[in-house]
């Protein structure tokens, strides 16, 4: 999957749904999973970069497009952060469906105490309906098809 060579893959979440990367269909949707309410109807794009180094470095992820929440950051980046990715965490039997299941985990309940964008944090404990107000103008605006 990653190789000696490196690469990108993207996979997108589909109506706010997590993908299979089983070794036969790598891209395979699955609509079992959906995220908060306020990012549902949404189609997001989970960009994952397998460095050279792979499997012993770990790959980076971000989303490609924009969502509302505390763990992600919302300035172009998309970043995410993932304890099990992190550099001092980070161990060549992970799998990539590990990371993926993290990252559905995350973005279902939120780690505000471990929060990228720290706003988007303390409106997401404080003001639950703004947040989602605002999450889902966001998925009007950015994850539309």
């Amino acid at each position: 999957m990653g190789g000696t060579d490196g690469g990108s893959l993207k996979q997108r979440l589909h109506r706010a749904s997590i993908l299979d990367l089983s070794a036969s269909n790598p891209q395979k949707e699955l609509h079992k999973h959906p995220l908060t309410p306020a990012h549902q109807g949404g189609t997001f794009i989970l960009n994952i970069s397998f460095p050279h180094e792979y499997p012993f470095k770990a790959p980076v992820l971000s989303f490609g497009t924009k969502i509302y929440h505390p763990n992600v950051s919302n300035d172009g980046k998309g970043s995410m952060c993932l304890g099990m990715l992190r550099p001092d965490e980070w161990k060549p039997p992970n799998k990539i469906r590990a990371v993926l299941l993290m990252v559905r985990n995350l973005l279902l309940e939120p780690n505000v105490d471990d929060a990228i964008e720290t706003s988007i944090a303390e409106q997401y404990k404080s003001q639950r309906r703004e947040f989602e107000k605002t999450a889902k103008e966001w998925v009007r605006q950015f994850a539309r098809k």
